[in-house]
């Protein structure tokens, strides 16, 4: 039975993992990129909280969508996940100039916009979860390897950060405004081509 139980976290582990890190995640990436774009190193407290939140909001609705207790459909959640990445893009370019540690709004936004990528996730997995007899140790593997992901995606976005703003000498508010610039354009672009018809 044990083994059963490692042989199916390991499975969903990977596939959570895959779901952020592959090249077809670059909306859940981008967005993940907004919600850090403000912050350095320095801030980890800062980040712990978000990805915190942005965790609490999507596990959330990927355990009510994939246990069919809230279903959405998925053109609509294919539209809104670029859309939560404009709003955080602009947000930042809102408060470029501002230290990151009097801004509190960006929790919201991860909590909040959590709750939608959660949905995206689950239209993934949903069809899986529903004939696997251990539905919730896959759900423990699927977001396991979720935040893993996460949290490689944040460490490569502070690093490359870090050597901007400490060897290349970009100002930090120079920079937010690219990073928030970059992930507004492209996000922009994949919501006119996922608007729902």
């Amino acid at each position: 039975m044990l083994t059963q139980y490692l042989s199916d976290f390991s499975f969903y582990f990977r596939i959570g993992w895959h779901h952020i890190i592959s090249a077809d995640a670059l909306d859940h990436q981008l967005f993940i990129l907004s919600l850090v774009a403000i912050y350095t190193f320095h801030n980890i407290r800062q980040i712990l909280i978000l990805v915190t939140a942005f965790t609490i909001g999507h596990s959330l609705t990927l355990i009510l969508s994939v246990l069919d207790v809230v279903r959405f459909s998925n053109h609509w959640v294919e539209f809104l996940i670029p859309c939560t990445i404009l709003i955080t893009a602009l947000n930042n370019l809102r408060l470029a100039g501002l230290k990151p540690q009097t801004i509190s709004i960006n929790y919201y936004l991860a909590l909040s916009f959590g709750l939608i990528h959660g949905m995206g996730f689950a239209n993934s997995i949903r069809i899986m979860l529903a004939h696997d007899q251990t539905i919730g140790w896959g759900l423990f593997g699927f977001n396991c390897g979720l935040e893993v992901g996460q949290i490689a995606v944040v460490s490569i976005i502070l690093i490359i950060t870090a050597v901007a703003l400490n060897f290349f000498k970009v100002a930090r508010r120079d920079w937010v405004i690219f990073l928030s610039s970059a992930t507004f354009a492209l996000s922009l672009k994949m919501a006119l081509e996922r608007l729902p018809l």
